[in-house]
């Protein structure tokens, strides 16, 4: 006899997982068949795409080199100052070594006088506004107390100034770990881009950059152009000796460099010093507008936050370090946005 019992019904949690399971489903099918194929970039489109984030790497460097180079100046205003402190500290000492030897003088003859007692028993500051007491000291003593006095203000002064200097050295420090940060993430962008290409657009991106760098060194024609003044054409030499040497972000040489990096190398063997910054050397000399102007040695500033800067080579070409990737190398004025130079 067949069997007629009811089946038994699923739990209610069980069908709402059943459900919500078959919901999921649903969209997510739905969004693959609406979802567009992924696209591989042109080799041109991965250029101009890793060619924006090395600007912005760029850009991201100069504001690391800047703190770097801030940071490196606390540190030195930072140890002068503990300098100061320590040797304030050691006269301060002397100071009051001097006016114990004269008390212990006139202890043991028996003169010494109640305002020395107070100055030795507490503070020199609280003595000396006690102004009716002056006259029981000699003018020597007077003299040697406002001395202390006149130390002890400067000492706390001067670490006073030390604390906040050390606030600002870790604050500077902070940010240029950030920076740092930055600029990897650039990179790393950049580099992932790059891996999408096969070998042979590889190949083809590297031999237009090395044809555009031979074509430009081609074309520099120095001649017997001697109007650049012996500073620029001595800082101009030393950076033609760094001809192929690899562009490294916060590199200043000698062996890699980035584009402020190899500005200011190439002036330092020239005996100048100039700032570490594209955006500092645009203003440490005076600014030429036309290019016509421009002479062998001037510093060149591209782009509207003068995040690059490169040596005016003649013949419109520019001597620089242009970008992770690249070395040290001639090139064409025209390739970047031109906002002036800068004569030393």
């Amino acid at each position: 006899m067949a069997s007629h019992r009811r089946p038994k019904q699923p739990s209610r949690a069980r069908v709402t997982v059943l459900t919500t399971a078959a919901a999921a489903a649903v969209v997510l099918s739905a969004q693959g068949a609406n979802a567009a194929p992924s696209e591989k970039l042109s080799k041109d489109e991965v250029k101009s795409k890793v060619d924006k984030l090395y600007e912005e790497a760029e850009q991201a460097t100069e504001k690391y080199n800047g703190a770097k180079e801030k940071q490196e100046k606390l540190q030195k205003e930072i140890s002068t100052i503990q300098d100061d402190v320590a040797r304030g500290q050691e006269e301060l000492n002397e100071l009051r070594d001097s006016i114990g030897l004269a008390a212990a003088s006139q202890y043991r003859t028996g003169s010494i006088d109640s305002s020395l007692q107070l100055f030795l028993s507490s503070d020199p500051d609280d003595y000396l506004d006690k102004a009716s007491t002056l006259d029981q000291l000699s003018s020597q003593q007077v003299e040697s107390l406002k001395k202390i006095q006149e130390k002890q203000r400067e000492l706390a002064q001067e670490r006073t100034e030390a604390s906040d200097k050390l606030k600002d050295l870790a604050s500077t420090r902070t940010e240029l770990g950030k920076k740092k940060k930055e600029v990897q993430a650039k990179l790393a962008e950049a580099q992932k881009l790059l891996n999408t290409l096969t070998a042979k657009e590889k190949a083809a991106l590297a031999a237009a950059d090395a044809r555009a760098s031979r074509s430009a060194s081609d074309r520099v024609d120095l001649g017997d152009d001697t109007s650049a003044s012996s500073r620029a054409a001595a800082a101009f030499a030393a950076a033609q000796t760094r001809l192929g040497l690899p562009y490294v972000y916060g590199a200043s040489g000698p062996s890699s460099f980035d584009c402020s990096g190899l500005t200011s190398w190439a002036y330092a063997q020239a005996g100048v010093s100039i700032p570490r910054t594209s955006q500092a050397q645009a203003s440490a000399g005076t600014r030429i507008y036309s290019q016509s102007d421009l002479k062998v040695g001037d510093l060149v500033i591209f782009y509207g936050d003068q995040h690059h800067v490169g040596l005016y080579a003649g013949n419109g070409q520019v001597l620089h370090a242009p970008r992770t990737g690249t070395v040290v190398r001639y090139e064409s004025i025209s390739n970047m946005p031109f906002q002036f130079g800068v004569r030393i």
